[in-house]
């Protein structure tokens, strides 16, 4: 195999050393892919994707999360390891959430939601009872990270019914601004405060220019603010596709934010 490939493809799974521009641009153009091949799927099965489906979504986002910590800790040893690391755990939750949206829909019919987050939930419960045996080292450190995420979140709230950002009051679009302010959060207390260090390019780069991660905060706005803005917009006579793109908003902020702050909360 070409030494190019190990170098921006395989090396940085095998040795877990984080994003590169190339494998960055690479993961971002399969995901979008995903996106498409996950609306044809859904409009044949004729599953709504719905906002009550995002929500129900959630605790698989929960479950990915606490995996990747499992992969942190070494519970689990090569080659299995491998498929909790980037970008091949966000295909192992993917198949996952839909075999059991499936089977639940088959099987419950018009209350397959609620099977289908319970399976989600009871995932998530397994890999905390496996973390939870390697004890605890910081429990204040998660009450920092969601009190410094929930006041960045009510100032943004504020200000959006203030100079009256009608998009701002949408409640999916508040917990994806949630979830990204507990993911600056996450990452201004792991930098910051415990020595850890930032894996995606374009976040390090800020924060050696700047010197501080709270440049999380400001550069998670500067991003968001407009792309909501322009999805519900753009796509507000395709609710399926707008709600599958918030969606994966949602994961991309909520599930390193959980990663980070179980992390530190365990000392991994």
């Amino acid at each position: 195999m070409h030494p190019w490939i190990y170098k921006y493809y395989i090396d940085p799974i095998v040795y877990d050393t984080g994003y590169n521009p190339v494998n960055t641009i690479t993961w971002a153009l399969i995901l979008g892919f995903m996106l498409l091949l996950i609306i044809m799927l859904f409009r044949r099965l004729e599953i709504g994707l719905d906002e009550p489906f995002v929500f129900s979504t959630m605790p698989y986002i929960l479950a990915g999360s606490s995996l990747r910590v499992v992969e942190d800790a070494n519970i689990v040893a090569p080659p299995l390891k491998y498929l909790l690391i980037t970008p091949f755990i966000y295909f192992l939750v993917a198949v996952v959430a839909l075999a059991s949206l499936v089977f639940c829909r088959w099987a419950l019919k018009e209350r397959y939601l609620k099977g289908y987050s319970m399976i989600g939930l009871l995932w998530t419960g397994i890999n905390l009872l496996l973390l939870a045996s390697k004890g605890t080292e910081s429990l204040w450190t998660p009450v920092v990270i969601f009190s410094l995420g929930s006041a960045a979140t009510l100032a943004i709230w504020v200000l959006g019914y203030r100079f009256k950002l009608r998009f701002l009051s949408d409640r999916l679009n508040l917990l994806i601004l949630y979830a990204h302010m507990l993911d600056a959060s996450s990452t201004y207390v792991g930098v910051d405060w415990f020595g850890y260090h930032e894996k995606h390019v374009l976040p390090q780069f800020l924060i050696d220019l700047t010197g501080t991660a709270l440049v999380m905060y400001p550069l998670k706005l500067l991003i968001l603010v407009p792309v909501l803005a322009l999805i519900d917009e753009a796509l507000r006579d395709d609710p399926s596709v707008k709600n599958l793109t918030k969606l994966a908003l949602l994961t991309l902020g909520l599930a390193p934010a959980l990663r980070n702050t179980i992390r530190l909360t365990l000392g991994i």
